[in-house]
């Protein structure tokens, strides 16, 4: 018997027939390459129903299949049951991308080209080869996806850079336009909308969980065009978007409607336009198209914009505000921690959908919060066996007073973004509980612990928090380290700590997780993270070093560490946290919770 999703496949199959497609991918992004998108991009949601935030599908008419990494595997195999999709597993040895299985089952395959990257279209096109052919059909579902949500529209909102740090828009456009003067650039299109509220100081509310607008951005030597989803007339703006405007144009930005992007790169063009640059990771390749039917083909420059690596580094006021926006977060923690064990402990039934949203509730108390940075993940058991474990407002597991909680959460604030995993023993733990607890949190100690020469790559340095895992055979599939922006997305680069090649360096400056993790299918599941900041560690003969410093201020439980597994140098790390944790935070608890906290922290 058939769901509404493999109803929803079967409908794309006669469309898919009557045009001549062999096969159609869709991915799980938006026209911006966003990770979380809008409700009117969740492409890969509405047709198979899977809610992972990486997944792409291709769809031919014998076959249905998901593409999506270990963090979903589960998740996937449960939410695809009975719509006839098939999961394809990546990033594991001998996985098959969607270019090389599409390579001999198709020649003609459609994409909506507004969702799909320059980079990501080039592959499909590359293994198709000589006789394939790529159509690109923006908004592909728009005919069979009745009610289709509308691009967001919310409130535009622009940073003060004296209260809540950071470098004034005038000077980041300034910064952009010597390095495109050094590299013979005359104008850059920025696509992806982190760039784009980075290098404008604005932000907004189109896509959950990230403070950020719809939007594109072009610039040359001389002008600066932002084109934005919003009402553009004065009269009918809202306050807050109506200031924004005004301080844009002060600033020499001029503001003009998220669609006029197509004219204003045609206006561009013709015979003399001089070059412009793209970034086909993130550029649709709907626009890149358009840009090269408008321009000659030796002026259209392809690399990777200057901008994620300039924003990666945080300035001085930044890393300052980050450092106090992360006690603050410290203090909404340990306070939910303290109701978690008290209420569980009294014989209260929670389940873990209570607990998320009273996590939420006490991050909302702390002046600046604007949100969650991602949806909570609060998993007991067997649910934190999913490493993006999606917790149901009903029917969620209650918490026991035994074995282990899971809970991965952040918040965004106008001081930075923070992202914290804490594993919490409820109660009586089993060995094998307490030996892969302790494994993995001797592995997150020890990446803490690191010194490094400068010019080490992430990936460089990724074994040493799973080098614990790996003498006991045991590991984990996602990555260790991913970078955070500073009031935008939990998750940017360029840096990453994980064991997939990445050249590029991590800098002073750089502000990254560190959350090993162990994920045992049907009983539990363990990560440990801190965030830390990448940091001078001095000189010597041997060249410049570089160490981290933690910023993340929450304690580690205890009650379930093997000390003889931990280790000397790792236990005196541990209790030393613990103690800056305890003395940071105590003075600004309650009473009640900092005298629970100075028994939590108690060296072991």
């Amino acid at each position: 018997m058939g769901n509404i999703h493999s109803e929803r496949i079967a409908a794309l199959r006669v469309m898919m027939e009557s045009r001549g497609w062999d096969a159609v991918v869709l991915t799980g992004s938006d026209p911006h390459s966003s990770e979380y998108p809008a409700p009117r991009w969740k492409q890969v949601e509405w047709l198979t129903g899977f809610t992972g935030e990486a997944g792409d599908v291709v769809v031919t008419a014998d076959h249905a299949g998901l593409w999506t990494d270990s963090r979903y595997f589960i998740q996937a195999v449960d939410q695809l049951e009975g719509t006839g999709v098939e999961l394809h597993k990546t990033r594991i040895p001998g996985a098959v991308g969607i270019p090389e299985w599409l390579s001999d089952k198709a020649r003609v395959v459609a994409v909506d080209g507004l969702c799909q990257s320059v980079s990501g279209l080039q592959e499909i096109e590359d293994a198709l080869g000589e006789g394939g052919l790529v159509v690109d059909m923006p908004d592909l579902l728009q005919e069979l996806w009745e009610d289709r949500p509308q691009i967001p529209v919310s409130p535009v909102t622009t940073l003060d850079v004296e209260c809540f740090g950071g470098t004034p828009r005038v000077d980041k456009i300034s910064w952009l336009r010597k390095w495109m003067l050094l590299k013979g650039y005359d104008k850059v299109l920025l696509s992806s909308l982190d760039e784009v509220a980075w290098m404008l100081n604005v932000r907004g509310n189109d896509i959950e969980y990230n403070p950020l607008v719809i939007s594109y951005l072009l610039v040359s030597q001389d002008y600066v065009k932002w084109f934005v989803k919003k009402v553009v007339t004065d009269s009918e703006l809202d306050p807050d978007t109506s200031d924004s405007f005004d301080e844009l144009r002060m600033d020499g930005v001029d503001v003009e409607d998220y669609d006029a992007v197509f004219f204003a790169l045609s206006d561009f063009g013709g015979e003399e336009p001089g070059k412009i640059f793209i970034d086909p990771s993130t550029l649709n390749s709907h626009i890149y198209k358009y840009i090269c039917g408008c321009f000659p083909e030796d002026a259209v420059v392809c690399g990777t914009s200057p901008v994620i690596l300039e924003k990666s580094v945080k300035t001085a006021s930044e890393i300052e505000n980050l450092r106090q926006t992360f006690i603050d977060d410290g203090v909404a923690m340990e306070r939910f921690l303290f109701w978690l064990e008290t209420e569980v402990a009294s014989g209260r039934t929670v389940d873990e959908w209570e607990a998320s949203q009273k996590l939420t509730d006490f991050r909302s108390e702390i002046p600046g919060y604007r949100g969650n940075s991602f949806e909570n993940i609060s998993a007991y058991g067997p649910g934190a066996a999913l490493p993006h474990y999606s917790t149901p407002s009903e029917g969620s597991a209650v918490i026991l007073p035994r074995g282990l909680y899971l809970v991965d959460s952040g918040g965004q604030y106008l001081t930075g973004t923070t992202d914290i995993t804490r594993t919490v023993p409820m109660g009586e733990c089993t060995d094998l509980e307490k030996e892969d607890y302790t494994l993995v949190l001797k592995g997150m100690i020890d990446l803490s612990m690191a010194v490094f020469p400068r010019g080490t790559a992430g990936c460089q340095i990724d074994a040493l928090a799973r080098m614990p895992l790996w003498k006991a055979k045991r590991n984990f599939g996602h990555g260790t380290g991913h970078g955070i922006g500073y009031y935008l997305c939990v998750h940017e680069g360029p840096q990453s700590i994980r064991y997939q090649y990445n050249p590029q360096p991590l800098l002073p400056g750089m502000v990254t997780s560190n959350e090993p993790g162990l994920y045992r299918e049907g009983m539990h599941g363990i990560r440990h993270e801190n965030i830390v900041l990448c940091r001078d560690a001095g000189e010597s003969a041997f060249g410049d070093w570089l160490d981290f410093e933690t910023l993340t201020c929450c304690h580690i439980d205890t009650s379930a560490v093997v000390k003889d597994i931990l280790g000397p140098e790792a236990v005196a790390w541990l209790n030393a946290y613990n103690e800056h944790v305890y003395r940071t935070l105590a003075p600004v608890l309650p009473p009640e919770v900092a005298a629970w906290l100075r028994f939590k922290t108690s060296p072991i």
